[in-house]
């Protein structure tokens, strides 16, 4: 095992979203050691230029790095979108893994008759990401794009269950697997892609408004998949013994930090954990 296999792994997101990324890490590989860095002073990066959302993560990237990581995961959608190559160019020495690649993959491959449906928020939706990920694996797949927005705040708010999300389930995603005859919809998409780290906190309200036998494919579990992977392929993996541990770090309102992640996170974040940084 090479001496930086026990370095932790280092995440960033906007804000909590990510979190569902780290809890499916956990589940993956629970003897790791992570650093999560939710920018939430500046959230959310979906409204803001390419520009300022490249600096903000070469930004989070760089106080991940001056604590010492062995690898960067860009659990923001938004982020993994426009600055994945400013961050690899910036960090040469650390391998960067986004959201919207692994994604992209398992939908494809989960995929039978080449029709996949992308929920996400407006922007990620607007910016093309996932349909250019998907299309530079199968061009000939056909994608279609739909933004859910108040998905995200029925995730912050705990709203995940019961008649409220489901009504709001169905009036987005009707449309989609629902289509009215003769609309120009040769194929129901057999596959969905959640593309908001907000939204597998939906899932099962998802769940029961798609046609049965749908593949949900939860892009957080697949990029921790992919971290797996990755780190196995490098020699970075920790062996699989004891615990590892978390270390959260907010840039604004630790004590709303650990309350509203601990939805996200499925596990209790007390406000003495969170580390209140300056960026």
């Amino acid at each position: 095992m090479k001496k930086e296999a026990k370095l932790p792994i280092g995440m960033f997101d906007s804000g909590v979203g990510g979190l569902t990324v780290l809890k499916a890490l956990r589940e993956r590989m629970p003897c790791e050691d992570v650093v999560y860095l939710g920018d939430t002073a500046r959230l959310p990066y979906g409204t803001k230029s390419p520009q300022t959302v490249t600096r903000y993560g070469v930004q989070c990237g760089a106080e991940l790095i001056r604590r010492g990581i062995k690898l960067l995961v860009v659990a923001c959608n938004t982020a993994s979108a426009v600055a994945l190559d400013a961050l690899r160019e910036a960090y040469p020495d650390v391998p960067v893994i986004g959201v919207v690649d692994p994604g992209a993959r398992a939908a494809c491959a989960a995929s039978r008759n080449r029709a996949i449906a992308v929920i996400a928020t407006e922007s990620t939706i607007a910016r093309g990401a996932y349909q250019r990920a998907i299309h530079a694996i199968d061009p000939q797949t056909r994608i279609i794009g739909h933004p859910c927005p108040l998905f995200v705040a029925l995730a912050e708010e705990g709203w995940t269950d019961g008649q409220v999300p489901e009504a709001v389930a169905a009036r987005y995603l009707d449309p989609v697997f629902k289509p009215a005859s003769g609309t120009g919809h040769p194929d129901v998409p057999d596959t969905l892609v959640l593309g908001c780290t907000h939204f597998p906190l939906l899932a099962p309200a998802i769940r029961n408004v798609v046609p049965a036998g749908t593949t949900i494919v939860d892009s957080a579990a697949t990029t921790a998949e992919t971290v797996h992977q990755q780190l196995q392929e490098l020699q970075l993996a920790r062996p699989e013994n004891g615990c590892g541990a978390t270390r959260y770090l907010t840039t604004d309102d630790a004590a709303r930090f650990g309350r509203t992640g601990s939805r996200f996170l499925g596990t209790p974040i007390a406000e003495h954990d969170v580390e209140l940084v300056d960026l």
